[in-house]
């Protein structure tokens, strides 16, 4: 399918079949999201990937009873890092050197700029990387659709209580969206035939 037929094919599906989705469908979708657009590069957030069916019992209640949780094949959780630390800023530009194969001190100037963001508050920070979360889990809607995988995106559940199970604040990071994975119900979903519902161009769309 071409892209605007994909995403006309996507929607946020309210039941899946618990059908395995593939492995290597699977590891599209992800490297889709590793490879999303990010500001300066720095990709404040991690993806972490859930499948095992007790660890999904056990979020289902935090994720409001959402039948997608368990029905779905894997889920995905986007965690913004909770602060922009000195620690992050030098991995990040250890990273730079090694891949671009230039020294440290060619940084100089970047790291200058990236310090400037240990001067905002950690709410700031947060504010900003879970934005930059965002931009990586549309990605991550497109890449599903297109490997005709259903994906939902949600935030309908008690931030605080996933961290917590899922260890995510010693880790530095704090959840602020999920994104189950799997295949829609056609004969339990209620939302699958209805048209799709969008604002008209001649609104949505604004000239200056």
């Amino acid at each position: 399918m071409d892209i605007l037929s994909l995403l006309n094919w996507r929607y946020a599906a309210k039941r899946m079949t618990g059908k395995k989705v593939p492995q290597e469908k699977i590891e599209i979708i992800l490297e889709s999201i590793r490879l999303s657009a990010s500001s300066i590069g720095l990709q404040p957030y991690r993806v972490i990937v859930i499948e095992n069916p007790i660890r999904l019992e056990q979020i289902k209640p935090i994720a409001n009873n959402q039948t997608q949780i368990t029905e779905a094949s894997h889920l995905l959780v986007f965690a913004a890092w909770a602060n922009v630390t000195e620690e992050s800023i030098d991995e990040y530009l250890n990273l730079i050197a090694q891949e671009r194969k230039v020294t440290l001190e060619s940084l100089g100037s970047m790291k200058v700029f990236l310090q400037g963001l240990t001067k905002n508050t950690p709410e700031q920070n947060f504010n900003w990387a879970a934005r930059q979360a965002y931009i990586a889990l549309g990605t991550g809607l497109i890449a599903a659709a297109s490997q005709e995988v259903d994906a939902t995106p949600m935030e309908g559940f008690n931030a605080k209580a996933l961290d917590k199970l899922l260890g995510l604040r010693e880790k530095g990071l704090k959840s602020v969206s999920i994104l189950p994975l799997g295949y829609r119900d056609v004969s339990q979903d209620w939302l699958v035939s209805l048209p799709k519902v969008r604002t008209p161009k001649h609104k949505f769309f604004l000239s200056f």
